[in-house]
């Protein structure tokens, strides 16, 4: 049981280090959420989970989403199962869209312009993701000249 429990540990930490290295901030608490979707500008929010398309699609696809000059102005991410009240606190913001970990969600001023469900993420190529994730970019976060 002890080694179980570590292992989960081990596999939980590994996660949260992936979306670490990649800029994303951990919101841990409910509040952690509120203060950062009530920034002003556009918002990447990576439901993380420790499910096999989470690490093999979806950080991934975070990760390599992200390196280009139209991108979102903040890149955030809670861990469904782990930080429970702060998932849920983000989910409270994705009106019209069920619960679903893995999964992105597009913010503007704290207001959901889209996501990417598990369903478009499980079964995918990474590459799949990130060109929805990007085209998702070129639409809400461009920047006006």
């Amino acid at each position: 049981m002890n080694f179980q429990f570590n292992l989960f540990n081990d596999v939980v930490e590994t996660a949260r280090k992936e979306m670490a290295e990649a800029g994303y901030t951990q919101l841990f608490k409910p509040e952690d959420v509120e203060e950062a979707f009530s920034r002003k500008g556009t918002t990447l929010v990576m439901i993380n989970s420790v499910c096999g398309c989470a690490g093999g699609i979806a950080r991934p696809a975070a990760s390599y989403s992200v390196k280009q000059d139209v991108r979102p102005d903040q890149l955030v991410t809670v861990f469904a199962g782990q930080d429970k009240e702060a998932t849920e606190k983000a989910r409270s913001y994705f009106t019209g869209y069920p619960p679903s970990s893995p999964s992105f969600a597009l913010l503007k001023d704290g207001e959901i312009q889209m996501m990417v469900e598990r369903h478009e993420i499980e079964g995918h190529e990474p590459m799949e993701v990130v060109n929805k994730l990007r085209s998702a970019f070129e639409e809400y976060c461009k920047k006006e000249a």
